[in-house]
């Protein structure tokens, strides 16, 4: 009999490639929230994104996985459009 190395719960390709997007818009959303002047207002932002993350982490539902992606492109979306207004 062969073990198997795979973790019991391994994902399957579309939930990786998922898992990978949602990861990668973390990390542009904290490097964009590091351009925030205000120490205040990026801690309030970095600690606000960090825990919208960590609160739907173990969603399984698809569709509000998507839901949930999308809302967070068009919350990093308007910080950056803030960002560049602030600056001119």
């Amino acid at each position: 009999m062969v073990a198997s190395r795979l973790p019991g719960a391994a994902l399957t390709l579309k939930q990786f490639l998922q898992r990978q997007k949602v990861l990668g818009i973390y990390r542009d959303m904290l490097k964009t929230i590091r351009q925030v002047p205000d120490e205040a207002d990026r801690k309030y932002l970095r600690d606000w994104a960090r825990d919208e993350f960590q609160r739907n982490k173990n969603s399984t539902n698809q569709d509000a996985i998507r839901m949930m992606v999308q809302q967070a492109i068009n919350h990093l979306e308007e910080l950056k459009k803030s960002l560049a207004l602030a600056k001119s």
